[in-house]
């Protein structure tokens, strides 16, 4: 049975009631006041269906105000639609795919699946390789961009690509982010915030490492120069496979992808290797998550076409 085929999916009142049921486990929480079940649902016929009234404040509200989909003519049919394929393609899935499928615009598509990236941010604040995990901590960054043109065997250029830092947990998760420079000074404040004081820190040979890992429980290196990958429970193959999935990602699905958008794309494939099969979750509890993620991100249009600092 294709998912795409439920009823949340192709009829506007089931998909307001999932999307209620997803925001609302306990009733309507009004978002002018804060009130909890305390609204009453407006009817009638010049009534814009889902519409509410707040008991305490007197202010209206619908399920998706203070979210990524306040505002939107889009039905929710669509955003939830779009929300799936999102969540359940591995290597994501292109704005041209969405506009395909969903029988909508391409520029329409293409502000729908920037307003989800928003929703896949993560804004936890917990440490990684902290009690309850495996205690181990891979880092590593990569560059994503154009590859450089000229003989081989010449250095390779940087010049033209964006760095992108990941740490990831062993068997566990991750955190990934776009940053201007690769040093000790742009890379010790990230791991300090994100990684426990009481993680073992495995690295490669990057020498500003080095100064970084003195602030964990211990500091392990495999020396890719020397072709040593793999030394006992030693190495970055964990953060090398996230790097393979999202370059495979961006170079096959998306193709083209501007440095002011690359963060919200790190967002999104961080996002599915968080909620991934391996830690049982799968397409329908994603897709669910995602959603879950939609409140307090709002997304204006022209906010997604200005430049996209990098975090």
């Amino acid at each position: 049975m294709n998912a795409l085929t439920d009823r949340i999916y192709n009829d506007e009142t089931a998909a307001r009631e999932h999307l209620e049921a997803i925001r609302w486990p306990n009733g309507p929480i009004c978002p002018h006041c804060g009130s909890v079940d305390n609204a009453k649902r407006l009817e009638g016929e010049a009534t814009r269906p889902g519409l509410l009234n707040c008991r305490d404040c007197r202010k209206q509200f619908s399920v998706t105000v203070g979210t990524v989909f306040e505002r939107s003519k889009i039905p929710l049919t669509k955003w939830l639609a779009c929300s799936y394929l999102m969540a359940s393609s591995k290597k994501g899935v292109s704005s041209h795919q969405i506009h395909r499928t969903l029988g909508i615009t391409y520029k329409t598509a293409w502000f729908m699946t920037h307003r989800l990236r928003e929703a896949m941010r993560d804004t936890s604040t917990d440490k990684l390789g902290g009690e309850g995990t495996s205690g181990i901590v891979e880092a590593d960054e990569t560059y994503v961009g154009p590859k450089a043109r000229g003989p081989k065997g010449r250095r390779k250029n940087y010049a033209n690509k964006q760095a992108v830092v990941a740490l990831v947990e062993r068997k566990g998760r991750i955190r990934a982010q776009t940053v201007k420079r690769v040093t000790a000074a742009t890379l010790k404040p990230i791991l300090e915030k994100q990684i426990s004081p009481t993680a073992r820190l495995m690295t490669d040979g990057a020498g500003f490492y080095s100064v970084i890992g003195e602030g964990f429980a211990s500091h392990e290196t495999v020396n890719h120069a020397l072709g040593e990958y793999v030394r006992g429970e030693v190495s970055t193959n964990t953060i090398e496979g996230f790097f393979g999935i999202l370059k495979r990602g961006l170079r096959g699905i998306y193709q083209h992808v501007g440095q002011d958008h690359l963060s919200r794309y790190v967002d999104e494939f961080a996002f599915r290797y968080n909620n991934r099969v391996a830690l049982d979750v799968n397409d329908a509890e994603r897709a669910q998550l995602l959603l879950e993620g939609i409140s307090g991100k709002r997304l204006t249009y022209r906010r997604t076409n200005e430049a996209h600092e990098a975090r």
